[in-house]
């Protein structure tokens, strides 16, 4: 039996304009992280650290998750308490933004492997206090029958970032420190609009609803599961793309890889964008989310599988297409159902920080899942393995109750 959504308290419907300001600041928390890990941190470690870089990468990104986890909990809950007091959320943005911009700084400063681990430390708080309260915001101020809408508008935010990293890599060869001043500066830029338009005003009841209104907190660790499912073949098939492309095309080919996979990353993560933002719009007039998550989830499996039977880069860079396609309008359209499955308005930025262990706990899990069945030639195994967890993840999602 299907459990109806609390009312939303939000206006019937938004400007298709204050929708772009959404989908703009959701850019903008993109290039906040995705740029540095991606490439800008890894180019100063390997100037920095040299042999050793393999390891201080390494420890980078396993503290930098743990404490990215942390952080989104508290400033979701800290931005709840303030609303509570009457403090709007974006106040929290703004000093992240600042903090964010000091952070790079420390990056950009940093002389030793040491300081490079506290710098992306002070780092990942800073982007998880724009995180939190951001999602937030985008949880109370989008009203139900948009955010389908809004979530299809949100897989914006990696072509954007990934181009904007192309650029500052590319061939005009702009100084390392430069490159980290553009990141903080491109954040913001795509995260003032949000912070000037002011939105509706949020109504938090203190009384405790009905069990005929409440939504069972089952619902949201349901969605936080599905979605590890499916972070977790993310992490593995963005990490080791390139080790992967290696076992399956001849090595006389491995010199120019590294340009071809760039291109093809920028291709995946455009191909999506159309697909989203259409079952985005069709899951709002239908009123009906799992039916597309379990087709989208379903079309990532199959591209896991052509992955793992792919022997060229031909049918390799098609099915990594397909299954990008698939995993990211699942992300899309799941992180708009999991802002309608919050238990209670006045824990929005807590819950939503809970609910993005799913984004975080798959950096501890997906490398060892790799390690126990990869091999530098074959990443079949791998692939055969994640694609049903992958489809598992549509699957869950039909076990929530609410609708």
């Amino acid at each position: 039996m299907s459990v109806p959504l609390v009312a939303s308290v939000t206006p019937p419907s938004r400007s298709p304009a204050f929708l772009l300001v959404v989908a703009l600041a959701n850019v903008g928390g993109v290039i906040a992280y995705l740029p540095l890990l991606t490439l800008l941190l890894p180019l100063k470690i390997e100037a920095l650290s040299g042999t050793a870089r393999v390891g201080v990468f390494t420890t980078c990104v396993v503290v930098g998750g743990i404490v990215a986890s942390l952080s989104n909990i508290l400033f979701g809950w800290l931005s709840d308490r303030s609303l509570d007091a009457g403090i709007d959320r974006r106040r929290w943005i703004a000093g992240a933004l600042a903090a964010l911009a000091l952070s790079y700084v420390g990056i950009a400063a940093a002389a030793s492997p040491a300081m490079i681990v506290i710098a992306v430390v002070m780092c990942q708080i800073a982007i998880n206090a724009v995180l939190a309260p951001m999602m937030a915001i985008m949880s109370e101020e989008v009203p139900d029958a948009q955010k389908g809408t809004a979530g299809g508008l949100l897989s914006l935010g990696s072509p954007i970032a990934s181009a904007l990293t192309a650029i500052i890599v590319g061939p005009a060869m702009l100084p390392p420190t430069m490159r980290l001043v553009i990141v903080p500066v491109a954040a913001t830029a795509c995260l003032l609009p949000l912070l000037i338009h002011r939105g509706a005003a949020v109504q938090r009841s203190d009384e405790t609803p009905t069990s005929a209104q409440r939504l069972p907190r089952r619902d949201l660790a349901i969605a936080g599961a599905s979605r590890l499912l499916i972070q977790t073949a993310g992490v593995v098939t963005t990490s080791y793309l390139l080790y992967y492309f290696e076992s399956i095309i001849g090595a006389d080919q491995h010199a120019g890889l590294p340009a071809r996979i760039g291109q093809l990353l920028t291709i995946a993560f455009i191909l999506p964008l159309p697909v989203a933002l259409l079952l985005g719009r069709l899951s709002d007039l239908s009123q009906r989310r799992k039916p597309f998550l379990l087709l989208s989830s379903a079309v990532a499996a199959g591209g896991l599988i052509g992955m793992a039977f792919a022997h060229d880069w031909a049918s390799g860079a098609a099915s990594f297409a397909v299954y990008t396609i698939g995993s990211s309008v699942f992300i899309a359209l799941q992180a708009a159902f999991a802002m309608q499955l919050l238990p209670s308005t006045r824990h929005r930025g807590r819950d939503l920080g809970l609910l993005n262990l799913a984004n975080t706990l798959p950096t501890l899990l997906g490398p060892p899942l790799t390690w126990m069945l990869a091999t530098a030639h074959d990443f079949s195994m791998v692939m055969l393995i994640l694609a049903p967890l992958t489809l598992c993840g549509g699957i869950g999602m039909l076990a929530v109750r609410a609708r």
